[in-house]
């Protein structure tokens, strides 16, 4: 079979150890990167690399044919669904474990799958999530975000487990670092997702989703450090509103509490935000003096931007789908890629 399409259920080659799936749509970006860093991994075992495109325009699917050792499955861009995309990359998959990575995430060395999938192959979790490293060209705000998030999930030398049945025993703070989980860089086995918990088809926070299902059942999440991304949004001013828009609303249909806040309000914490930024942004290494006074300008632009999608997003009828769409990131994509 040449990589152009990809067919079976995945009971039909048990001898691969792990199917690394990745979703992509307009991924050229970063997709040979990724795909490449993907195949110099040092890993002991089978591995195949599976891609489901959702009707990429512009060069994706020349990266991916021209390199046959990658699986291709396209599909129509309507049929393409967070939840729903990933579950079918594990009836395709023909690994026992299936790690998935989105088209801008470049495993960070040669160890990442190994480190990635070492808590399901030791049987100490039902479900890993890596680590990510933002980007060196990433704008502050997520910079920040990225490695606030994961220095909360635990130390960086070391896998943490987390139990089921731990959220009820939590703060709402707590219970949110608990539950964390991100199919940006993740990994589970296949006959889990297949037969036991699968992601749920919804529009948005697929994964949050899945590590409550998985919590809430009485299985257990790991979080592996070492098993590391390079990944962040390089995104415009007017895509992080729309995406940050689209994040409020996803959490708020799958149950997750949103603050609603006034308009003052969500300007003030902004302010707040590009403020303690600024003090971050002077003494951050990572920037050269010119990155810096740009992003001193510019930074401020993404917390107006965060606030701004949040405020409307804590606040949209989820019933009027017309409306949700005007604001909707998503909604543009999945417009544009039928086009």
């Amino acid at each position: 079979m040449t990589n152009g399409e990809a067919t079976g259920d995945g009971r039909d080659a048990a001898s691969v150890d792990v199917t690394v799936v990745i979703p992509t749509l307009n991924g050229e970006q970063y997709l040979a990167e990724v795909l490449d860093a993907v195949a110099a991994q040092r890993f002991d075992g089978a591995v195949e690399t599976l891609v489901i495109d959702s009707g990429s325009t512009d060069s994706t699917l020349e990266i991916v044919r021209a390199r046959p050792h990658v699986r291709l499955h396209a599909i129509p861009n309507v049929e393409f669904g967070h939840g729903r995309t990933r579950n079918l990359g594990a009836r395709l998959a023909r690994g026992r474990i299936v790690a998935y990575l989105t088209q801008d995430a470049t495993p960070a060395d040669d160890g990442w799958l190994a480190a990635l999938v070492a808590p399901l192959a030791q049987g100490t979790a039902e479900a890993v999530v890596g680590r990510q490293i933002p980007r060196r060209t990433a704008f502050p705000l997520q910079k920040y975000d990225i490695e606030r998030v994961f220095e909360s999930l635990g130390p960086v030398d070391e896998v943490s487990v987390v139990g089921g049945g731990i959220l009820d025993d939590l703060d709402a703070a707590h219970a949110d670092a608990a539950g964390f989980y991100s199919d940006v860089n993740s990994a589970t086995h296949r006959a889990f997702l297949v037969d036991t918990i699968p992601y749920r088809d919804v529009a948005y926070s697929e994964d949050l989703l899945f590590a409550r299902d998985v919590l809430e059942a009485g299985y257990r999440k790991a979080y592996a450090p070492r098993g590391a991304v390079r990944h962040s949004n390089e995104v415009g001013v007017r895509e992080y509103a729309a995406r940050m828009f689209d994040e409020a609303i996803g959490l708020r249909r799958i149950g997750h509490p949103v603050r609603r806040h006034s308009w003052v309000g969500a300007m003030l914490r902004a302010v707040k935000g590009a403020l303690a930024d600024t003090a971050r942004i002077l003494r951050d290494p990572d920037y050269r003096l010119g990155e810096r006074l740009r992003w001193l300008v510019v930074n401020p632009a993404y917390h107006l931007a965060r606030w701004y999608g949040l405020y409307h997003g804590g606040r949209a009828d989820l019933d009027d789908a017309r409306a949700v769409a005007r604001r909707s990131w998503e909604a543009r994509q999945r417009g544009a890629a039928g086009r």
